[in-house]
């Protein structure tokens, strides 16, 4: 079934894009660095306003490489308390180098077994995406990977190999012109989107529902 995830870093983000018609949301801060660990209360306030699943970012750097224990530790204990407000899932993913690097993510999200998560464009740092995908089928937790479809070779073969454990969700740039052709060309169901759904397209700007219903209606269509 054809899914719409919104990138939320405010509540009222949050509400607009339940009111367009996403079916799940991405918390985050700091868009501009491609979104960083959201703080406990504003995810608390978000779940609390909406009724449509919720994913969180579990990130506390720019890079995708791990930081040091200090940090580890930190996102170790968000983990903790953002499953204490029920959210379906988390965002995360660790490289080193041009390599998967799980240890660090099975570390942070065996501090909330059962719950979910999305690997997210670190994966697009990978030299042998086939590998990491074969890697991420065992690991627990994982159920989907976020990819920007500009940046995958393969991007069929990649869904193909990736079900049924694994979902890909394109994201990066995605629009409503990426949604057409994506939905002709892939089996691709599941779309991530952020400036596309903002007013003016802008990344500083606040989520509009009729944006978001656009794209959503495209979806159904």
């Amino acid at each position: 079934m054809p899914m719409l995830e919104v990138i939320a870093c405010s509540v009222a983000d949050a509400i607009e894009a339940e009111r367009g018609g996403a079916g799940r949301l991405e918390i985050v801060r700091a868009m501009d660095a491609g979104g960083l660990t959201p703080p406990i209360a504003l995810v608390r306030e978000i779940v609390a306003a909406v009724s449509i699943p919720v994913r969180v970012m579990l990130r506390e750097n720019a890079g995708f490489e791990a930081g040091g224990e200090a940090e580890i530790d930190k996102l170790c204990r968000a983990a903790r308390e953002f499953a204490t407000l029920g959210v379906d899932g988390f965002v995360i993913g660790f490289v080193r180098g041009h390599g998967l690097d799980l240890t660090p993510a099975q570390q942070i999200l065996s501090s909330a077994p059962g719950v979910r998560a999305t690997f997210h464009r670190a994966f697009e740092e990978l030299d042998d995406a086939g590998a990491g995908v074969t890697a991420l089928k065992t690991a627990l937790q994982f159920d989907r990977i976020l990819v920007s479809p500009a940046r995958v070779r393969g991007l069929q073969q990649l869904v193909e190999s990736a079900a049924p454990e694994l979902t890909i969700v394109a994201g990066g740039g995605v629009d409503a012109d990426a949604i057409r052709v994506l939905r002709k060309t892939t089996g691709i169901r599941e779309f991530h989107v952020g400036r596309a759904a903002r007013r003016g397209a802008d990344i500083g700007q606040p989520v509009d529902s009729g944006r978001v219903k656009k794209l959503a209606v495209l979806l159904d269509g």
